[in-house]
């Protein structure tokens, strides 16, 4: 059985999309959510190893998720997701502890796969 994957988007069309291909590719999707405090909540109820974190989000931005994820004992591994490109959050995104960045447009359950390795 796959790696456990938890995706947060605002856009449910993309958590669908997300969500098809990361199942394709051998993980197990255990949920979604659509802001930061459903993503955070979703963590401590469904407690996956990875979660697919999209950067902007309505009520708080991936990076605050990352960072509170951080700082608990058994979070899972973030790889951040964004339409825009990495250079446009510049800082931010090197600053941040997530696993890595993939753009929406070129998400695939490989790509999400070696950001993955040796997480949980």
């Amino acid at each position: 059985m796959g790696r456990r994957v938890l995706i947060v988007d605002d856009h449910p069309s993309f958590r669908r999309f997300a969500a098809r291909l990361l199942e394709a590719g051998g993980f197990r999707v255990v949920g979604e959510a659509y802001d930061g405090a459903s993503a955070l909540a979703a963590v401590r109820r469904l407690r996956p190893d990875l979660m697919l974190l999209d950067v902007l989000l309505p009520d708080m931005s991936g990076f605050a998720v990352a960072d509170a994820l951080a700082a608990e004992v058994e979070g899972p591994g973030v790889v951040l997701v964004s339409s825009r490109d990495a250079a446009e959050f510049g800082p931010a995104l090197q600053d941040c502890p997530a696993r890595g960045f993939i753009t929406k447009s070129k998400l695939s359950a490989e790509a999400f796969a070696a950001l993955t390795e040796g997480a949980s």
